[in-house]
């Protein structure tokens, strides 16, 4: 490209931007602030290969709409509320295009020592327009560079405060992880550990401090610790205090923390990225109270000072200590310049050995907007900030949890009873994000999730911010109103669920009655019926009984009768006859003899039934089945058979004469 090419073209990008900023500030809602691609979509519409020829240039810019800018978060735009600003403006654009145009490489003063004093220069105008000390000067014993970002600047503080802590004794044998020890709180940025992790140290090395309720760094706390860790052997070398969280904008407090780190001969780092810009306002210095105690200070001028990606600034107050980390000079780097000690090597002030010429673009925005333009800058931002925090504590639907010294406001959203408050809160934000209009980011605050907004773009204005309130108030009641339905409608379906539950007890117990009532009743029937059954048992048991009782009388009683006129006749014999002994035959006796001598008549009067006393009967009956025996004419087994008397055989003769109709004895002996 010709020098009269780039000037055309370099018009239509020039004007290309500014058609871009105006778009912004005139016509926000037509760009939605986040980018709306999904991933893959920007790979997918470019070429597979690079182009063999080349194009002109018409068809870059229209691949820059067509293409990029579709998958462009858009960090300029009013409505861009998150995470912290990325600041640009005119000048620092400009300032860059002259930096690339130039092409410097700023590594050694001589290589370009206008890259080198400028930066110089414009580095000790933001240590006067902050108020920092005069150790961060350059004409003292420290002074300030343009690091690539503050997480370059704490890992290069670091290095500086371990050389120190050491006596230049890691760069021969390295880090001794067992031995060092570093300080930071729950809320320091994340990029302090990496370097820890880069630095050699890893994260055992790193003791958490606890904080106060404003969520800043606790004095106190931190002299347990370093008191603790000294006792046990360790050495502590850095303690990172900050100034503006990247949470909530807490500030930790840099007297108290410094006079307890000078007390253990700890290196102070503060790590002001967001806030530290502020104190270009001189009713905001007080927020920072003690930085003199700072042995070195990194603060982003991309952030919120109007200057674009990458301008972070890094001051030290010894630059030996700095430079005794970092400095390598081999032979292909050696000039007399350097040689001399008189000038200044950017090189071994930072990792990479290269560097652009980034304090032209500093140097330009300080030009154009000058100090007041600063101030006012950062006050307005402040000044909006404040008024939503207000809205906010005078609305029942938001709380302000956290200070907000500066432009960052944390809200948190309250919720119906029975929310899930969290869920509720990342809902709203991404019904809000997803709306194209306003753009937030999150942190958790006590456990909570809590929405950040952070004021800070150029473009943005009261009429933005109240917009964005407007947004928040919104999004809030429709999705509470959301909630309180689902909730009736969740209360409706448990009703309904608890009612259906309630019916279906009912039935059941219903049912249970029916059943409980049947088996009652068929119980009922089967006792009836079982005691007919043992009533039918009992009734032919009793005409067994009564049947075998019968057979009995009548066997047993003839027997009886008969042994008993048998025995009676006996009995009679000596009385009626007088004759002590003797018989008379009996003619119809065969061969037998009579007590009476009367054969038939004694047989009659034995048994009138006509039984045969001999047992001639017995003996006919024996091929028949025996009469069952009933136990209860059996006599019991501990008694004795009855024995008669010979009263009872008078009586008993005298029944079985009467039986017979015959005379009396007496009668029909002869006289």
């Amino acid at each position: 490209m010709t020098p009269e090419e780039f000037r055309q073209h370099g018009h239509e990008v020039v004007d290309w931007i500014a058609d871009y900023w105006s778009r912004l500030r005139d016509d926000p809602g037509s760009v939605p602030v986040r980018s709306q691609v999904s991933p893959g979509d920007v790979r997918a519409a470019l070429p597979p290969a690079a182009p063999e020829q080349g194009e002109p240039f018409s068809a870059v810019l229209g691949d820059l709409d067509r293409v990029v800018l579709p998958g462009i978060t858009h960090w300029q735009h009013p409505g861009f509320l998150g995470y912290f600003p990325a600041n640009t403006s005119g000048p620092s654009v400009l300032g860059d295009l002259v930096s690339a145009g130039l092409g410097v490489q700023g590594m050694s003063w001589v290589t370009s020592p206008a890259a080198t004093e400028l930066e110089q220069h414009v580095m000790d105008w933001f240590a006067e327009l902050m108020g920092l000390p005069e150790s961060f000067r350059s004409t003292g014993t420290g002074g300030g560079v343009v690091q690539d970002s503050s997480s370059g600047a704490n890992l290069v503080a670091l290095l500086a405060a371990l050389h120190r802590a050491s006596k230049g004794a890691t760069l021969r044998q390295g880090v001794r992880p067992e031995d060092h020890t570093v300080y930071v709180s729950a809320q320091t940025h994340s990029s302090m550990e990496k370097a820890a992790r880069i630095a050699g140290l890893g994260t055992d090395a790193i003791r958490v401090v606890e904080v106060d309720a404003d969520l800043a760094m606790s004095p106190r706390a931190l002299a347990q610790r370093l008191e603790r860790d000294v006792a046990r052997g360790f050495v502590p070398v850095l303690v990172c205090a900050t100034v503006g969280t990247t949470s909530t904008t807490a500030i930790d407090p840099l007297a108290e923390l410094g006079a307890v780190c000078q007390r253990f001969g700890v290196w102070l780092h503060v790590d002001a990225a967001y806030a530290g810009v502020s104190a270009v306002v001189p009713e905001l210095r007080a927020l920072q109270a003690g930085v003199e105690w700072a042995d070195s200070y990194t603060t982003d001028a991309h952030k919120w000072l109007l200057t674009g990606f990458d301008a972070t600034l890094f001051w030290v107050a010894d630059r030996a200590a700095l430079t005794g980390a970092l400095a390598i000079l081999p032979e292909y780097l050696r000039n007399a310049a350097t040689d001399t000690g008189a000038v200044v090597d950017y090189r071994d002030w930072q990792i990479e050995l290269g560097r652009r010429f980034r304090a032209l673009k500093l140097w330009f925005v300080v030009r154009w907007y000058g100090a007041e333009g600063l101030r006012e800058h950062i006050r307005g931002h402040v000044a909006m900030a404040q008024e939503l925090a207000g809205w906010a504590r005078d609305d029942d639907r938001f709380d302000v949890v956290a200070p907000h010294p500066l432009s960052l406001v944390c809200l948190q959203p309250r919720w119906p009873a029975g929310v899930d408050a969290d869920v509720a809160t990342m809902t709203l934000l991404d019904r809000l994000n997803d709306g194209g209009e306003v753009f937030l980011t999150h942190t958790t605050v006590g456990g909570r999730a809590v929405l950040r907004v952070a004021i800070g773009a150029p473009a943005t204005t009261r009429v933005h911010v109240e917009r964005a309130w407007a947004l928040l108030c919104e999004g809030h009641d429709w999705l509470a109103n959301d909630f309180a339905e689902q909730q009736a409608e969740q209360r409706a379906r448990e009703l309904a669920e608890r009612q259906a539950a309630e019916q279906r007890a009912r039935e059941q117990a219903e049912q249970a009655a029916v059943e409980r009532a049947a088996a009652v009743e068929a119980a009922a029937a089967e006792a009836v019926a079982a005691e007919a059954v043992a009533a039918e048992a009992v009734a032919a048991e009793a005409v067994a009984v009564e049947t075998a009782a019968g057979v009995d009388q009548s066997t047993g009683g003839d027997q009886t009768g008969s042994d008993q006129a048998a025995g009676e006749a006996v009995g009679a014999e000596p009385v009626a006859t007088g004759v002590a002994a003797g018989t008379v035959p009996d003619e119809g006796d065969a061969g037998g003899t009579s007590p009476t001598g009367f054969g038939a008549l004694d047989r009659a009067t034995a048994d009138p039934t006509g039984a045969d006393p001999t047992g001639a009967d017995d003996e006919a009956r024996a091929g028949e089945p025996a009469a069952p025996r009933d136990p209860a004419h059996e006599p019991p087994a501990d008694e004795s058979p009855t024995v008669e008397t010979p009263a009872a055989w008078d009586e008993t003769a005298a029944q079985a004469t009467a039986q017979a109709d015959l005379p009396p004895a007496a009668d029909r002996l002869p006289d």
